[in-house]
């Protein structure tokens, strides 16, 4: 087995590239049609919270507990022996257990284990902002245009999390601690070996690679994606742009560490998710002779990844149905109609 140590394997990543952004205006320009990661350092760096932050620790947990909504926050708790790694165990379940409290009695948690020099892993992740805080997202926020983002906190103690991507664009913002984010672009998927696309540790599929102990016997494709690797370190204030489908794997070096992101996509939230065409493949295609396969296949680069005007223009206008491009109400009785097929 060919281990090499981090400190080799990832020597030669390219750093993410940065950029500067005066005002909302310069963010947006920047944005718009983005395809390649940056960095833009200091961005927030007048948040309150990224202020209580840089105070300590308690600080920042202080500022949070205060301004929590009643109800319970779910939080992910690993052992110790995984060195914050929240990933599969031998068996392919879950490495880690879930549980539910309010977010001072989490918060007293890691006070408690703050000085173990093997403390567990305590995870928050993806937090809805607007729901579980009161005034947290109007004093910290980023003007983002016309753009209406989900808004969510990532918090914890040390952690690892495995390579994965996201459909939407992403603005990540270290608030406190620091990030290490380690990004691949979309075409290198094969080369991160991924696991179950219906097993996952947080809703999408993860590298299967140790990105702390890679393993080229097991991950030949490994060595051909570090070629293609970029890495950025965040500083409290530091925000990194990921487009979307971008792999990274995130790993919080600080003690404690939060992070605040905005998820956005650039079609509209009627039209569904890509994840889901591609589950429904799986189900419907992929078992298929080689022959009929190859005739979906055709079909689908017909009516979707070519999609050009000789779809439609033997067509009259009116009577295009669903070839036509989609409102949110055809989009709605094609989603009525889907569910009625697949509840068949």
């Amino acid at each position: 087995m060919r281990v090499w140590p981090v400190a080799n394997a990832f020597d030669a990543l390219a750093p993410v590239i940065e950029r500067a952004a005066a005002d909302a205006a310069a963010l947006d320009s920047l944005l718009q049609g983005a395809r390649e990661p940056f960095v833009i350092r200091g961005l927030v760096a007048d948040w309150p919270l990224v202020q209580a932050g840089r105070r300590s620790a308690r600080d920042v947990r202080a500022y949070l507990v205060e301004r929590a909504k009643p109800g319970p926050f779910a939080v992910s708790i690993g052992s110790p022996e995984h060195g914050g790694r929240m990933f599969y165990d031998n068996a392919m379940g879950m490495n880690f257990s879930m549980a539910r409290g309010a977010l001072a009695d989490i918060f007293a948690g890691i006070d408690a284990n703050e000085d173990r020099a093997d403390p567990p892993t305590i995870y928050l992740g993806s937090i809805d902002v607007p729901s579980h805080f009161d005034r947290v997202h109007e004093d910290n926020r980023i003007d983002l245009s016309a753009r209406t983002p989900l808004v969510s906190l990532w918090i914890g103690t040390r952690t690892r999390i495995a390579a994965h991507n996201d459909f939407p664009d992403n603005l990540a913002c270290c608030v406190a601690g620091r990030r290490r984010f380690t990004l691949f672009p979309p075409d290198q998927f094969a080369n991160l070996y991924l696991g179950p696309i219906d097993n996952t540790p947080a809703g999408r599929a993860v590298s299967m690679v140790d990105f702390q102990a890679p393993d080229f016997d097991l991950h030949p494709g490994f060595a051909k994606a570090l070629e293609f690797g970029q890495v950025a370190e965040l500083e409290p204030g530091d925000a990194l742009f990921i487009p979307s489908m971008w792999w990274h794997h995130v790993e919080g070096l600080a003690p404690f560490n939060i992070l605040l992101n905005y998820w956005w996509r650039d079609t509209p939230r009627y039209l569904g998710q890509p994840q889901d065409a591609l589950n429904h493949a799986i189900l419907s295609i992929r078992d298929l002779p080689d022959h009929d396969k190859a005739i979906w296949r055709d079909l689908f680069d017909h009516y979707v990844f070519a999609n050009g005007p000789h779809v439609t223009d033997h067509l009259p206008p009116g009577g295009r149905g669903v070839l036509d491009p989609l409102d949110a109400e055809a989009a709605g009785r094609l989603r009525s109609f889907l569910l009625r097929t697949l509840s068949r």
